[in-house]
Order: C-alpha cells, then structure tokens, then sequence
C-alpha cells in the first residue's frame, strides 16, 4: 500500500499529476480540486490510494487523508469503482458528501455523471452508516456558480497558463456550465476549457 507520494510537481495534466520521487516520476489520478493546489516545480505531498487490476496498477491522489478514506469508503458500495468514487470527489467534497449521504439528498448525487436516480437511492442506502457525519458546517453564502468558476481557474493555472488566459477560458466555458444547472462538473469544463486554449493558440 502506498499511503502517499512526496517529491517536486514535475508535469500537470487535466486528471493526472506526475510527482518525481527518488528520481522516479509517480502518475497520480487526481480531481480538478486537487491539481488546483499543485504547481510544477514545487514540492507536494498526495496521500494516495493504489487500485490494483489485471491489467494495471493505478494510484489516486487527494490533497488530505480525509478524501482519501472517503475514495476508499465510496467503493465500498456495489457497483462504485475508483473513477466514479473519483467523480463523485470531484463534484463534492468529502463533507458535501456525507451531508447528501445524511439527509437523503438523492439530487446532490445525480449532479454527478454516471448516477441516476436509481443509483442514487441505492447508494444513499448502502452508504447511509459508512461515511460519517460531516466534520464541517455548510458553507453559507457561497453561490455554487462562484465555487465552479474558482476551481476552474485555479486548476488552468496550476496547469501554467496566464491569469488572462484562464480569465478568457472561463468565460468561454460559462454558457455551459449556466446549460448544465445545480452544480457543474468542473472536470467536464476543464477539458472544454483546455479545448478552448489550444484553439486560441
């Protein structure tokens, strides 16, 4: 088990950071909240969890334990593997979470692609006693149209674009966020918003 990976930033991806370590460059899967606080060149530290399959061996990053255990805990339901545990990180935040999982709140969950209705009433069964109460009180005030476009342009400079070109990406990327309604996936606006810059370029 790796619990977690230290070293310099050496490249940022839209889902992925790469850590070198001893001289090795570790790829780690990561959520858009997560890449934002990175910058290539300054030393990190990821708590990760390795997902083991036939065919691969893929390690997952979070910025503290908490998420990390809530990664873990999330697949502890049927039919939730690491990326949907994942999108589920990236959509809400560990406390997000267990809020929905506490107060039945099947609309939080189908905010995330890949879960329907359906799937939501079953995992907000199956997780009900697995993930806690929430550590922290809601944030009051924050419009959620204002946490998106934060993430976003956080995580376009942590890439290493220019505030301008991260000012304009975002603003490219609102009419589909403002279309997508509740909360955005801000994975989702991210590769637009990449798509967006590579154009221009």
């Amino acid at each position: 088990m790796i619990a977690f990976v230290s070293g310099t930033v050496a490249a940022l991806a839209p889902d992925a950071a790469v850590v070198e370590v001893g001289g090795v460059g570790m790829a780690v899967q990561c959520t858009p909240d997560t890449l934002s606080t990175l910058r290539i060149g300054q030393p990190a530290k990821l708590h990760t969890s390795l997902v083991v399959r036939e065919d691969s061996l893929t390690l997952y990053g979070f910025a503290d334990d908490d998420a990390r255990q809530v990664f873990e805990l999330l697949q502890t339901a049927s039919g939730v593997g690491p990326r949907l545990a994942q999108a589920m990180l990236a959509v809400h935040s560990p406390d997000a979470l267990r809020r929905a999982v506490a107060t039945g709140d099947e609309k939080a969950l189908t905010a995330v692609p890949g879960i329907g209705k359906k799937g939501a009433q079953k995992l907000l069964l199956e997780l009900k006693d697995r993930l806690g109460d929430p550590v922290g009180a809601p944030a009051v005030g924050t419009p959620v149209s204002q946490g998106w476009r934060d993430q976003l342009h956080a995580a376009l400079i942590g890439l290493g674009y220019a505030t301008r070109e991260a000012d304009e990406a975002v603003t490219a990327v609102t009419p589909q966020a403002e279309a997508a309604g509740g909360t955005p996936q801000v994975g989702q606006l991210l590769r637009a918003a990449l798509q967006t810059l590579n154009r221009a370029r």
